[in-house]
């Protein structure tokens, strides 16, 4: 099996609800992803997937979509005032954890056609969370 793995900077805040912990307050991570892709043969030209590829499809909707916006929990009742200040924000379905993150990303390359084996998110440079096949 042959991978190749490209990795997505990508700055982002969340908060997570009825946690105990800091990370109940709104803050902030510098994030990597990531992007692991496997194939069993190469392409014509020797690639598994070219990175200039994923780059052109991943990071440009992670670009668009996730970095510099807060990730909340769609009951967070925050969201009335991100609405309201006509701030950036993503709903997700649960509380918006390393964990969390890696699946949405790992969701929509499957929905793309990206055919992704796993990613991982890097939160910080000593915790990091995967989501796999």
């Amino acid at each position: 099996m042959y991978a190749v793995t490209k990795h997505i900077s990508f700055c982002y805040g969340h908060r997570l609800l009825e946690y105990s912990g800091k990370c109940r307050h709104l803050h902030g991570h510098n994030g990597t992803l990531e992007i692991e892709i496997e194939k069993p043969k190469l392409d014509k030209l020797g690639f598994v997937m070219d990175f200039s590829d994923i780059s052109a499809l991943v990071k440009k909707w992670v670009d668009t979509e996730l970095d510099h916006k807060m990730l909340l929990n769609q009951n967070d009742p925050i969201i009335a005032m991100m609405k309201e200040h006509q701030q950036p924000y993503v709903a997700v379905a649960g509380n918006p954890t390393a964990e969390a993150i890696a699946k949405l990303v790992f969701d929509w390359c499957r929905a793309h056609d990206v055919p992704v084996t796993s990613v991982r998110l890097w939160e910080t440079p000593t915790s990091n969370a995967c989501y796999r096949d």
